[in-house]
């Protein structure tokens, strides 16, 4: 019996898309790749998939201030009074989030410490700089040592707390709500 269906609109469309996207991501293919099935998928959500790999892929790794044109060259931190600082600190956070670059755990920060964080370890920062609308980069602001206490201490819910408390078998710092509370521009 012949199958007298016929392609849905845009179905023919989709499926040269997944051939295209297939072979161009033929050459960055490994076990990561493999891992993901996606078989259960709808064709244009496994092209929405494979089109997110390849832009990951291909995507040039640039110092953040490089995203920028011209590139985004703040003035020094010790250069600046407070005053100053806390308007080029806001206008350089929707600079940021202009770039989907999105700054979490800041409310434990003054003003002059999370300059100090952007200006010392964001701008300077080699990232993928990604060209998809829906993609965002975020910048866990609590410190790049590692060391969970700021976050134990003003970010994590009590579950989060005890659960880590449980796993580490180590104290927890006491809770205490972040000094500055900041309405931080956030991922759509």
């Amino acid at each position: 019996m012949v199958d007298s269906r016929r392609p849905r609109d845009g179905e023919v469309e989709e499926l040269l898309r997944n051939a295209e996207l297939r072979n161009e991501l033929e050459p960055f293919y490994d076990e990561s790749i493999s891992r993901i099935n996606v078989q259960h998928l709808p064709l244009a959500v496994e092209n929405d998939f494979l089109a997110s790999m390849l832009a990951w892929e291909q995507a040039p790794v640039l110092p953040v201030c490089r995203w920028f044109d011209p590139e985004l060259r703040p003035p020094r931190p010790t250069a600046l009074d407070d005053d100053t600082l806390h308007d080029i600190l806001w206008d350089v956070i929707y600079k940021l989030y202009e770039k989907r670059i999105v700054l979490d755990f800041t409310d434990h920060l003054t003003d002059r410490e999370l300059y100090c964080l952007i200006y010392r370890d964001i701008l300077p920062a080699r990232e993928k700089k990604l060209e998809i609308a829906r993609n965002y980069l975020h910048w866990d602001c609590t410190g790049a040592s590692g060391d969970p206490e700021v976050w134990l201490r003003y970010y994590a819910s009590e579950r989060e707390r005890e659960a880590w408390a449980e796993t580490y078998r180590l104290p927890i710092p006491e809770h205490v709500e972040p000094p500055y509370h900041r309405q931080l521009p956030r991922e759509l």
